[in-house]
């Protein structure tokens, strides 16, 4: 069977990942999310008391630390291993979210993350979020989806996502943390976050899950049958 990259781009909390892991699943595919990547090398930064200005030691750490994902037999989810260990519920805490944009945009991390995610789909069947998948990562993925959402939605998502770990934040904190993270998303020098000309734009404010899942199968179901058609054959990616 022919198998393609989809990549889901966008703001967070808008879904990307909760829709990224349904279709990943549905279709028998590998899903990567890429900013848990970025969390994890946020955190091992602040572990080790690296200053995200030291250039030198940040380039030396990300040649030492290890991120991979491993599959939770009980919960079937990837979780993020940082250094062998899993770090799924750290990397998810509000200290990591207020500094993953700033981490996400020193040209070395994104470098390094990038070749990673590269050579995690480079035989296709995969399903990727994050915020330069269409853009940068894969500019020829087969299928993209650009997310968004209203901020204040948003922030109530995140907020519920946040109490599930019994770590409770006031909603404004958390649209204050997505307006700076939307900022320091678009406005960096290094593969900053924008909609590839020919990403699919999806607007969750409204969408429960299911429909936004539905929304990226139904995209992808159609591209597989025009490529089917064109006798296109998929080839490992380099």
């Amino acid at each position: 069977m022919r198998k393609i990259v989809i990549a889901i781009d966008g703001y967070s909390s808008c879904g990307k990942s909760t829709t990224a892991k349904a279709v990943a699943a549905e279709l028998g595919y590998a899903y990567i999310d890429t900013g848990a990547m970025y969390r994890g090398v946020t955190l091992h930064l602040l572990e080790h008391n690296i200053d995200f200005a030291d250039l030198p030691r940040v380039e030396q750490a990300l040649h030492e630390m290890q991120i991979a994902f491993k599959r939770n037999r009980k919960t079937g989810r990837n979780e993020l291993c940082l250094d062998g260990v899993v770090r799924e519920d750290e990397i998810r805490q509000m200290r990591i979210s207020n500094l993953v944009s700033e981490v996400s945009g020193i040209p070395a991390v994104r470098h390094a993350m990038v070749r990673q995610q590269q050579r995690m789909a480079r035989k296709r069947g995969v399903v990727m979020d994050g915020r330069d998948i269409g853009t940068t990562v894969f500019p020829d993925a087969e299928v993209k989806v650009f997310m968004t959402a209203e901020v204040l939605t948003r922030a109530l998502r995140r907020q519920e996502e946040l109490a599930t770990k019994n770590e409770h934040v006031p909603v404004e904190d958390i649209v204050e943390n997505l307006r700076k993270r939307d900022h320091l998303d678009s406005t960096r020098t290094e593969s900053p976050l924008r909609r590839a000309p020919d990403a699919v734009l999806l607007d969750t404010t409204h969408m429960m899950i299911d429909e936004q899942v539905d929304f990226v199968l139904e995209r992808v179901s159609a591209k597989l049958f025009s490529l089917a058609s064109a006798g296109w054959e998929p080839k490992e990616i380099k």
